[in-house]
């Protein structure tokens, strides 16, 4: 009996710029050929997050943040909402990763090629962070926000946020005195448990997680495929599940955002901003040069695609980092953007995309420059040009090590302040717009990664914008065929 024409199409020989975008749209039946209805994804989430900020502000300037029915409203509705939607991600982060990146590294199948993809991920994350710590440093140096600041203000926001401030300090304190710098980035990366790591406390290690499964991956590589082939094949299809739970769950953010901004600005509201307004500006600057620059050069001279093509394919990728402020949280939406919209094959996908959530934060390294000449501006402290290189430095290895999670940087900029002599309480100064800006920082690491990837697969021969076979075929193993006759 011969097959139905609908399950003999040729795969495209060009991705959709909205492939996933048309997949969340549909019922999600992979079996059902429908074509997607009404507005999409994008536009859903940009409205809803225009609906949060508005009446975030609205709220904050008739009733103001700290009113009991705002503060009931955010505690028991939009709070949760929020968090509901944050939890459904990360609740899936740990096994998507897990599954991509052993069937990932397996798919590259090589272990030389797998050290060369490792290391041109390692130079670009490094130098990209490098030149975005040096644009944040330069900007700091010239527009010099921390001595623009009125000292009212600055006693003010001190007294605010002291209690907070207190706290972050005294955590940070305690860990950075707990063990050896060397020994500190060996408990980091390795884990003694990787099942602990994964399940054994609420917030999960990645760097454990995904050290883990890259140990994994290359035994795979080094053992026939008669004993690899039935592991491999249990991890794609936890893979594909865990994407399809992906696609259920996007189907709530406009409406979680919406109360992700809420939040935010109802309690917060905008004055913080204009207090703050020369080193938001100087952040924002720094963020938006090496956004719509740096990244705009190297998506055309290394990845070889037009810039305004690959922003256009990554709208829901930057809406959702935007409104959530976590890069594990954004973490499966990039994944599954960059292999349907981006072209990107999943062996390429799968390694950088994941180890680059931890280890390619650029917005933060800029941030974390930034924030440190201002509060050294502030307290009236000159930082010679050496000071200002070991700030660079410490800035690159904070966007390293920095976990991907709203307000993983504060305790790393603590540490900064301690070891350059300034006084770490005065971190209570831009806490009230730390949030703000950890959703337009954390927006930018996670565009560096896509840029990373797109960069590593061009290097690797790869076509961009087009489909490529699943990682698990390139390992060896057959694929199972979905369709029947």
């Amino acid at each position: 009996m011969p097959k139905n024409k609908d399950n003999q199409r040729r795969p495209p020989d060009r991705v959709e710029r909205d492939a996933f975008e048309r997949e969340i749209d549909t019922d999600l039946d992979e079996e059902t050929p429908d074509k997607p209805k009404g507005m999409a994804l994008h536009t859903k989430i940009l409205i809803g997050l225009a609906v949060g900020v508005v009446a975030g502000v609205v709220t904050n300037r008739l009733w103001g943040g700290d009113h009991p029915r705002v503060v009931w409203v955010v505690d028991n509705i939009t709070a949760p909402v929020g968090q509901l939607f944050l939890r459904l991600l990360l609740m899936i982060v740990v096994l998507l990763v897990f599954s991509s990146l052993v069937v990932g590294v397996a798919g590259i199948g090589d272990i030389r090629k797998l050290g060369r993809v490792g290391l041109k991920s390692f130079v670009y994350c490094f130098v990209l962070s490098a030149i975005s710590v040096l644009i944040g440093l330069t900007l700091a140096n010239t527009i010099q926000p921390g001595r623009r600041i009125d000292p009212a203000t600055s006693a003010a926001l001190q007294q605010r946020y002291a209690t907070d401030a207190t706290k972050r300090v005294s955590e940070a304190t305690q860990a950075g005195a707990a063990t050896s710098p060397l020994m500190s980035v060996v408990e980091t990366i390795v884990p003694k448990n990787p099942f602990y790591a994964m399940g054994g406390k609420e917030d999960p290690s990645m760097l454990h997680v995904m050290f883990f499964a890259l140990i994994l991956g290359i035994a795979t590589t080094l053992l026939p495929v008669t004993v690899t082939a039935p592991v491999l094949s249990v991890l794609q299809g936890l893979f594909e599940i865990t994407a399809k739970v992906i696609e259920i769950i996007m189907k709530f953010a406009p409406y979680a955002v919406a109360c992700l901004l809420f939040n935010n600005t109802a309690r917060f509201g905008l004055d913080l901003l204009g207090a703050l307004g020369w080193f938001v500006l100087t952040v924002l600057l720094g963020l938006s040069l090496h956004m719509f620059g740096v990244y705009s050069l190297s998506i055309y001279f290394l990845s070889r695609i037009s810039p305004i093509e690959f922003f256009r394919r990554i709208k829901t990728v930057i809406l959702t980092a935007f409104s959530t402020s976590s890069s594990n949280a954004t973490l499966p939406t990039a994944l599954r953007v960059s292999e349907r919209n981006l072209g990107v094959p999943q062996e390429i996908n799968s390694f950088v995309l994941t180890v680059g959530a931890t280890a390619n934060q650029n917005g933060t390294a800029l941030y974390e420059g930034v924030t440190v000449l201002f509060l050294a501006q502030l307290a009236g402290i000159e930082l010679t040009f050496a000071q200002q290189l070991m700030v660079v430095y410490l800035a690159i290895l904070g966007g390293i090590g920095t976990a991907g999670v709203p307000s993983g940087s504060i305790p790393f900029i603590i540490g900064v302040l301690v070891t350059i002599g300034v006084n770490p309480a005065l971190i209570a100064i831009i806490l009230g717009v730390d949030r703000i800006l950890d959703m337009c920082r954390t927006t930018l690491n996670v565009t560096g990664d896509l840029t990373a990837a797109t960069y590593v697969a061009r290097s690797e021969g790869y076509d961009l914008l087009r489909p490529h076979e699943p990682a698990i075929v390139h390992a060896g193993v057959p694929l199972a065929s979905r369709t029947s006759d």
